[in-house]
């Protein structure tokens, strides 16, 4: 496991029984992965809580649907960066309904 060919081992009396990762030169990935893992969740929930902002706008303000429908797309796709982006259903739902609201055209009146 040690030796010549592992980069990040040196071999040595910290090396364990068998070689392996120094304790002193080792690179511990793990380490950052709690925190990187916290950032993407507070990420994705943050995007949801966008698209639910923007789907409850659309419905307020339908004259701005070009708007409301661009955020909710855009915020949909994003989501998959925070996780699953709700298990992927949440993402093609959100892409189907933010689609929708910029291709909407309202009734003509007359």
């Amino acid at each position: 496991m040690g030796g010549v060919g592992n980069i990040f081992s040196t071999p040595g009396p910290w090396c364990g029984m068998m070689g392996g990762w120094g304790l002193w030169y080792s690179w511990r990935p793990w380490l950052f992965m709690p925190m990187f893992s916290i950032g993407l969740g507070i990420f994705g929930l943050i995007s949801g809580i966008i698209v639910v902002i923007s789907s409850i706008m659309l419905n307020l303000e339908p004259e701005n649907h070009v708007k409301w429908g661009t955020l909710i797309l855009i915020f949909s796709v994003l989501s998959i960066f925070g996780g699953i982006g709700g298990y992927g259903i949440g993402v093609i739902l959100g892409v189907i309904g933010g689609l929708l609201a910029i291709t909407w055209r309202p009734k003509s009146t007359s």
